[in-house]
């Protein structure tokens, strides 16, 4: 496995993936040179300067990961990566303190023109009284976006006295309440009561040019507004006449549109009130360590075979909801493989059936996990990003059910695949604390671990039948690890069924062999990602 990082990512991140790839640190490369570069490369690391296009992402034909060390991923494109199988994460928590610390250091050096004051001073001038500052102890403070720096931004807004008002359409009032904060739904209502407004969302369609000439001229005259969060959120232009103008008093602004070339930007000469700084939201020590080793543990996890903490265009294995059922991931994972390599004939369905403490949780990334072991057995580079997608390209339905039924387990899910050619169904469950086991196959109930190489055999109950199979397996250098026997649920018949794991792969030839014996009926070889 190969790991490229560029952008002057912390060396951190480089030890993290010690032992499971090689490493190589770059220096920031154009379009052209990094879609050459990529072609021999699993995983791609980077900060805000690597445009991480749609060239980039279709050249990197043996990419797995891409990693933002930071929030925002606005310079990935995403759509793309998802299109190309390759998983997008970033570091949500990360630079949570250095961005609400950057936005709090910004909105009173404008309230005090430290920056002004400063350079005059320096000149050998001494203006105090040019340079009369406000407080910001009883003003208002109007939050756009309620996320985890925003929330931070008012915790300490709060300890400075100030009132703060929160407008996000993706929290709700009791949570903005708590706090000590009032929520406002409308923003038409929220503009005209702010003295400062801070941004702290991301760049999207509803949120491009949100502050534009309309909306800064129903501000209160004389607001201060902050921008830690990204460019283009305001319109440049319209701020920069409306600070002129002196609707608005100052600005102090983070992030620009046309970064890293400030000089394009409209704000980079105006000549009123504005604090202009270079995407230093981020920029502390402790940050740039914490986010670089964020990410380059999901890429370090992915590349193992595990799944990321926090998947942008994975919504199903998100961490609040992937931890309450990571335990029954890899048995989903395997129930799908183990259906779909029984099953013959064309695909038309996936159900899917939970049980017992599963059936009070949100199980979308079971549903995923067993997409990806279904369609992962039937061509190369399926994973938790593209295995939905490949079931809509079909139009293979995923119906899933829940029960409320009493359950012998602390949890089971069930995998039925539905074929033009009939059906097979497996269950697994979670038979003690992390002790996973495959307990029903069709019409065999059984407990057996899942391994990587396992025969199923069904055969006629009768003497030595055991023995001979063994006999071949073991003629043919291959060891047994497992072995269990078991019959029919219903005992209606005389059929059972070995299932046997092994240590290797069993060959075509072997179990050509194996099926020869008299009284084996269509015995199979199943891999899975055990």
């Amino acid at each position: 496995m190969k790991v490229l990082i560029t952008d002057k990512i912390n060396e951190a991140a480089g030890k993290v993936l010690e032992g499971v790839a090689e490493v190589e640190f770059i220096p920031t490369l154009p379009e052209d040179e990094l879609a050459e570069k990529i072609k021999d490369f699993d995983a791609l690391m980077v900060r805000s300067q690597t445009k991480v296009t749609k060239k980039i992402l279709e050249a990197g034909k043996k990419l797995k990961i891409v990693g933002r060390a930071g929030v925002g991923v606005d310079n990935i494109d995403v759509e793309a990566a998802t299109q190309n199988g390759i998983i997008v994460v970033n570091s949500p928590d990360g630079n949570t303190n250095a961005a609400a610390e950057h936005t709090i250091a910004l909105m009173l050096a404008m309230s005090r023109n430290i920056p002004a004051a400063v350079k005059s001073t320096k000149e050998g001038k001494w203006e105090r009284s040019k340079f009369t500052g406000v407080e910001v102890f009883g003003k208002t403070l109007g939050i756009i976006g309620f996320g985890k720096i925003g929330h931070h931004v008012a915790d300490v807004a709060i300890a400075l006295g100030m009132k703060v008002v929160v407008s996000d359409p993706y929290t709700s009032q009791e949570a903005v309440e708590k706090i000590g904060a009032k929520y406002i739904k409308s923003l038409d209502e929220f503009w005209g009561i702010c003295d400062y407004i801070t941004i702290h969302t991301p760049k999207t369609k509803e949120t491009t040019y949100l502050i534009n000439r309309n909306t800064l001229n129903r501000m209160k005259k004389g607001v201060r507004i902050i921008n830690c969060a990204r460019g283009g959120i305001i319109d440049e232009a319209a701020l920069k006449e409306a600070v002129e103008a002196g609707q608005v008093q100052s600005a102090a602004i983070d992030v620009f549109e046309t970064e890293p070339d400030i000089t394009a930007s409209p704000l980079y000469k105006c000549e009123g009130n504005i604090i202009i700084t270079p995407h230093l939201g981020a920029s502390t020590a402790e940050a740039q360590f914490n986010v670089a080793i964020d990410v380059a543990e999901q890429i370090r996890d992915v590349l193992s075979g595990g799944s990321a903490k926090a998947a942008i265009n994975i919504p199903a294995l998100k961490s609040d909801i992937l931890e309450p059922v990571k335990d029954y991931m890899k048995l989903s994972e395997n129930l799908g493989q183990l259906v779909q390599q029984l099953s013959t004939g064309n695909l038309k369905a996936i159900k899917i059936s939970v049980n017992g403490n599963l059936a009070n949780l949100n199980i979308a990334p079971l549903e995923v996990a067993v997409q990806k072991g279904i369609f992962s057995s039937t061509g190369e580079g399926v994973n938790f990003v593209n295995a939905p997608l490949i079931a809509k390209k079909r139009g293979i339905d995923t119906v899933t059910s829940k029960t409320e039924k009493d359950c012998t387990f602390i949890g089971s899910i069930s995998v039925k695949l539905v074929t033009d050619s009939g059906e097979n169904i497996a269950t697994g469950a979670l038979i003690a604390q992390n002790m996973p086991r495959i307990v029903r196959i069709n019409d065999y109930n059984m407990s057996i671990e899942a391994e990587k190489h396992m025969l199923m055999i069904p055969h006629e109950n009768k003497p030595s039948m055991v023995a001979k199979v063994a006999a071949v397996i073991g003629e043919n250098n291959i060891n047994i690890n497992r072995m269990q026997v078991v019959q029919k649920s219903n005992k209606k018949d005389n059929v059972s069924i070995m299932i046997i794991t092994t240590d290797r792969d069993v060959d075509d030839l072997t179990m050509q062999k194996i099926n020869k014996i008299d009284g084996i009926k269509n015995a199979q070889y199943i891999k899975l990602n055990a």
